[in-house]
C-alpha cells in the first residue's frame, strides 16, 4: 500500500451511493463534487456495487437498482477486494482513496478510527462534512498543478 493515499479519490459507502439515488441532500451534494472534476475519482469495488444494488432493489425496485448500478460501473474506478471485507472500507484501501464518505456511525467512530488508523489512512466522515469541507481549488493545485478554472463537468449527466 502507497504511504500518502490520493487526495483525488473518493469511496461513498452503500448508504451514502443509495441516499444520492434518492435524495437531493448531503450525499448528493457531496457525490457531487466528484462528478464536477474529472480529475476526482469516484472508487468503488464489485461487492460495493452489489451492496448498493441490493439496497437501492430493496427501497424502489430491481430494474431501478440495475440502472444505478450501470452507472456507477461508467463511474468508478474498479478495485478488487477480498470476499471477507467491508465493501467501502476495501474499496478505500485497495483504491487508494483518501476519503470514504458513509452514514454508518460505526464506521465514523473514535473506536474505528483508532483501529483503522494503523491499517489504513482514510478519512472517514458524513457526505454533510466532505460536501462543506471539499475545496477544489486547493485539492486542484496540490493534485494537478497550476490554477484551478472551475468544475469540467456536469454533474447531471
Amino acid at each position: 500500500m502507497p504511504d500518502r493515499p490520493n487526495p483525488a479519490r473518493v469511496v461513498a459507502d452503500a448508504d451514502v451511493l443509495a441516499a444520492d439515488l434518492f435524495v437531493d441532500g448531503d450525499a448528493r451534494a457531496a457525490l457531487d463534487h466528484v462528478r464536477r472534476h474529472d480529475w476526482v475519482e469516484l472508487v468503488a469495488s464489485d461487492e460495493l456495487l452489489a451492496e448498493t444494488e441490493v439496497l437501492v432493489a430493496s427501497l424502489a425496485n430491481s430494474d431501478l437498482a440495475a440502472a444505478h448500478r450501470e452507472r456507477l460501473e461508467a463511474e468508478r474506478v474498479l478495485v478488487e477486494q477480498p470476499p471477507e471485507d467491508h465493501p467501502a472500507l476495501a474499496s478505500a484501501y485497495r483504491g487508494n482513496a483518501a476519503h470514504l464518505l458513509t452514514y454508518e456511525e460505526g464506521l465514523r467512530s473514535a473506536k474505528a478510527g483508532l483501529t483503522l488508523q494503523p491499517r489504513v489512512s482514510v478519512s472517514i466522515r458524513s457526505p454533510d462534512a466532505f460536501a462543506t469541507l471539499f475545496d477544489p481549488q486547493s485539492l486542484y493545485e496540490a493534485v494537478v498543478g497550476g490554477s484551478y478554472s472551475g468544475p469540467d463537468r456536469d454533474p447531471l449527466e
